[in-house]
């Protein structure tokens, strides 16, 4: 069977250095891609993770040092969630204070808001068990207390019901909850990325993309041909229909605009980010896609310095 949720969430920051910093220090993330955004190849675009670079795990971000920042409203991913183990919400809480922490209870869980330096709003939300769970150990963070992948992301649109029936006919999710203007989805036994939250909020002002927002949210899709009866379905049952496939080096991934506008992505969990450099030293080099190679003098010149 294959695994469903969600594959990554990639969103736009600023300073690249505070952003490299902000992620592997600070939150103890895996560096585990150093690459530029194939579109825009003079800006980076960084993946971060676990270990492995696990689907279900990784943000992504592409750093645009002058991006105005973004305005929050409908129509966008308005928070990602990871999780961590219950115990270490006390750590968490001490070593955010300079983010502005706060603690809440959203559907009976215990959870941290924050946000980033360029206004990211994030989450981290304890979970009682998962302390055996596999964590990257190469960070200032004690891995007792490292974070363990997504958890969820939270929607905020103006409608939920359309965006609702793709989850659960195209990507296998459930209706597991309600609770005030949020309705919960999740995938049946996935632990990673198994849930988004669906916020409705109609009447509010239309979120503009920039800093400090996300860019587009990711589903899996085992394969390639799981990857294309995705986009059958949703053509079929849902009128929309995705771009041609695009191939990212590290997956393979189509797009459309789901009804309440939020970009999706749907990626496959092949190749995976060991393609072009060992497992054991992933995020060391910058890695360009072949028909970039050429120009790698011109692109290592452009970009910002990292030191």
């Amino acid at each position: 069977m294959s695994a469903h949720g969600i594959h990554h969430v990639t969103a736009i920051a600023g300073k690249a250095r505070q952003n490299l910093d902000f992620y592997t220090r600070t939150l103890g993330l895996r560096l585990v891609k150093k690459t530029v955004n194939f579109d825009d190849p003079g800006a980076y675009h960084f993946y971060y993770g676990d270990e492995a670079g696990s689907p279900g795990t990784i943000l992504t971000f592409f750093p645009w040092e002058h991006a105005a920042p973004g305005r929050a409203g409908v129509g966008e991913l308005q928070e990602t969630v990871f999780r961590i183990p219950q115990a270490s919400i006390g750590y968490w809480t001490q070593r955010l204070v300079n983010q502005g922490v706060e603690r809440e209870t959203r559907f009976g869980e215990t959870r941290l808001t924050f946000r980033d330096p360029d206004g990211m709003r994030l989450a981290l939300l304890g979970i009682a068990g998962i302390e055996a769970e596999p964590a990257w150990a190469g960070s200032e963070v004690p891995v007792e207390h490292a974070i363990r992948g997504f958890h969820s992301v939270s929607l905020m649109l103006e409608k939920t019901e359309a965006t609702g029936a793709i989850l659960t006919d195209v990507f296998g999710f459930q209706e597991t909850g309600r609770e005030g203007d949020t309705t919960r989805y999740a995938v049946p036994g996935t632990t990673l990325g198994g849930v988004v939250d669906l916020r409705a909020v109609g009447g509010f002002l239309p979120a503009r993309l920039g800093r400090g927002s996300v860019h587009h949210l990711a589903f899996r899709a085992a394969d390639d041909a799981e990857e294309m009866e995705m986009a059958r379905k949703l053509l079929a049952n849902h009128g929309l229909r995705t771009t041609e496939q695009k191939d990212r080096d590290y997956f393979r991934s189509v797009y459309f605009r789901e009804p309440g506008h939020v970009l999706f992505e749907i990626a496959t969990d092949i190749p995976g980010f060991a393609v072009d450099e060992p497992a054991g030293s992933l995020g060391g080099a910058l890695k360009l896609p072949a028909f970039l190679e050429g120009h790698r003098a011109a692109i290592e010149a452009a970009l910002p310095d990292l030191g």
